[in-house]
C-alpha cells in the first residue's frame, strides 16, 4: 500500500472513529445539542430539548443557545477556541454534569462548537469528588508537616562579634555548601542545634526536612526503631502500618544527631553503614532503603576520650569527624554578652534594658550553663523586677550560685601574639592594677587613669575585669 492509499485509508478510519465516538456520547448522556460559529443552535437531541420544556427539538434550531439553555457557555466556546472538558450546568429539573467541545473544518477554523451533558446525578462524581479532597487534604498535611520540619534559624540566630564567634560562623558557613558530615563539638548550651539549623538553612537541601534526634533523651531499646523505623508488625506492640524512622523522614533533608556520645555501640555500627553505604534496613524489614540524608552531629562529650574507654567506635568517630566545629562556650566569648543580652530580652518581648554595672557583672560570670543559663538568668530578673531596667544587684541575685571567671597568670605567652591580642592584655594589667590601689573603686580609678567613668565601664565590660564588691 503506497503513502496515498495509507492516507486516505487513516482519514477513512478517523472519520469512523470520530463518527462512533459522537454516537455513544450522544445515546449515553443526558443531552447533546450543537451549535454554529454565531452560537445559534443547528441540532439538539430530543431529551435535551424536553429538559428545557420544548415539545420537540426542531423548536430549537436556529435560536441562539443562551435562549434555549440559559447560562450556556457555548458562544465562548466558539469565540475563544478552547473546550471546557467538565462543569456544571443549572437546568429546570437540576444540575448538570456537562463538557463542551470546539468544532473546526479542515482547515482548522472553528465553525461552532458542541455541549454534551454527561450525566444529571452529580453522586456519581462523589468518589472522584472525595479522592480528590483526601489527596488535597494530605497534601495540606505534608506541608505543614514539612514547614514544621524546616529550619527556623540563621547564622544571623547565632550572635556576636567576637573572634570565637566569627571563626564559628565562618567554618559553618564553608560547611554550608558541603554535604560531607558535620561534627559539632561544645559544651550544653553553647547553641550547636541553633548552628545545626543555619547550616541546613543554607545548603542546597534547605527546602527539605530538618529533623533532629536526641541518643541522650531516648531510651537505648527504642532508639533503633527511632532511628530507622519500623516495619509493619515488627514486634509485640508495633504499629500495624509500620512507622517511617527519623532517617525516613529526613530523606533529602538533614538528620540532626544530638549528643552523638550517648548512641549505643550496636545502633553505632549501623549509623556507620548509613554513612557508608548510604543505605538502611527498618527493624523487622528485609526491604534495604537508600538513603539521601546529610548529617550533622553534635556533641559535649570528648569523642578520643569515649573511643579510649572503649564507648564510642574509632570508625564511626573519623567517617563524621570530616568538617569539625568547636563552638565555644560562653566564658570563652564574653565581648559578645551585650548584644547577647540584648537579643534574648528581645526574643522574650520584655521592655528591660541591662545598666553597666549590671552588664560587667555578667561578664564576671564563668556560665557553666552557657547561653541557656544566660536567657535563663536574664528572663528570672526581668519577672522579678519592678524597674524596666536591671541592675547588678538584681542581676546577682537571678544568677544563684556565682562562678567566678578564672583570671589567667599574669606572665602568659608572648612568641606570636598580635598587637590586639597585646594591648588588651596590657589594658587588662593596667586597669586591674588601678582597681585594685582604688579598692575597686569606679569613680577613683576613673579619676587615676584619666577616663570618664562610662569609657572605663565599656573597657572592663570588653576585658572582662571584675569589679571588686
Amino acid at each position: 500500500m503506497n503513502t496515498t492509499e495509507s492516507l486516505k485509508d487513516y482519514q477513512h478510519v478517523r472519520g469512523l472513529a470520530i463518527q462512533s465516538l459522537f454516537e455513544i456520547i450522544e445515546q449515553s448522556s443526558e443531552g447533546t445539542v450543537i451549535v454554529d460559529g454565531d452560537a445559534n443552535i443547528v441540532w439538539m437531541n430530543e431529551r435535551y430539548a424536553r429538559r428545557f420544556g420544548l415539545k420537540s427539538a426542531f423548536d430549537a434550531i436556529g435560536q441562539p443557545c443562551e435562549q434555549v439553555i440559559s447560562n450556556s457557555l457555548l458562544r465562548q466556546v466558539v469565540r475563544n477556541d478552547q473546550p471546557i472538558l467538565l462543569d456544571i450546568q443549572d437546568t429546570p429539573k437540576g444540575p448538570l454534569v456537562v463538557m463542551r467541545l470546539p468544532i473546526h473544518d479542515d482547515a482548522g477554523k472553528v465553525i461552532g462548537a458542541i455541549g454534551f451533558a454527561l450525566f444529571d446525578e452529580l453522586r456519581n462524581l462523589s468518589p472522584l469528588i472525595e479522592r480528590y479532597l483526601s489527596m488535597q487534604q494530605e497534601l495540606a498535611s505534608t506541608r505543614s508537616l514539612l514547614r514544621s520540619r524546616q529550619s527556623k534559624y540563621n547564622f544571623a540566630h547565632f550572635i556576636g562579634t567576637s573572634a570565637a564567634t566569627l571563626e564559628v560562623k565562618r567554618r559553618a558557613r564553608r560547611s554550608a555548601s558541603a554535604d560531607s558530615p558535620v561534627l559539632l563539638l561544645g559544651e550544653t548550651g553553647t547553641g550547636k542545634e541553633l548552628l545545626a539549623q543555619a547550616i541546613h538553612g543554607a545548603s542546597p537541601r534547605a527546602h527539605k526536612a530538618f529533623v533532629s534526634i536526641n541518643s541522650a533523651a531516648i531510651p537505648h531499646d527504642l532508639l533503633e526503631a527511632e532511628f530507622f523505623g519500623t516495619a509493619p508488625g515488627a514486634f509485640t506492640g508495633a504499629d500495624r502500618k509500620g512507622r517511617p524512622g527519623k532517617l525516613h523522614i529526613a530523606q533529602g533533608g538533614t538528620l540532626f544527631l544530638d549528643e552523638i556520645g550517648d548512641m549505643p555501640l550496636p545502633l553505632q555500627s549501623k549509623l556507620l553503614r548509613v554513612l557508608q553505604e548510604k543505605e538502611f534496613e527498618p527493624v523487622g524489614s528485609n526491604e534495604m532503603i537508600r538513603s539521601d540524608v546529610r548529617v550533622i552531629a553534635a556533641t559535649s562529650m570528648d569523642l578520643e576520650a569515649a573511643i579510649k574507654r572503649g564507648e564510642f567506635r574509632a570508625d564511626l568517630y573519623y567517617r563524621l569527624n570530616v568538617l569539625p566545629i568547636q563552638v565555644p562556650p560562653l566564658r570563652e566569648r564574653l565581648d559578645d554578652l551585650p548584644a547577647l543580652s540584648e537579643a534574648i530580652l528581645e526574643e522574650l518581648r520584655s521592655q528591660h534594658e541591662l545598666d553597666r554595672e549590671a552588664l560587667a557583672l555578667l561578664a564576671q560570670h564563668a556560665w557553666p550553663g552557657n547561653i541557656r543559663e544566660l536567657r535563663n538568668v536574664l528572663e528570672r530578673a526581668a519577672l522579678l523586677s519592678d524597674d524596666l531596667v536591671l541592675d547588678a544587684r538584681e542581676i546577682r541575685a537571678a544568677i544563684g550560685t556565682f562562678s567566678p571567671v578564672e583570671r589567667r597568670a599574669a606572665v602568659e605567652q608572648i612568641d606570636g601574639e598580635t598587637f590586639s591580642a597585646a594591648r588588651k592584655r596590657f589594658d587588662r594589667q593596667v586597669i586591674g592594677a588601678a582597681l585594685s590601689a582604688c579598692d575597686g573603686n569606679v569613680i577613683e580609678t576613673a579619676k587615676r587613669l584619666g577616663l570618664g567613668r562610662s569609657t572605663l565601664y565599656k573597657k572592663m565590660v570588653a576585658l572582662g575585669i571584675e569589679q571588686s564588691q
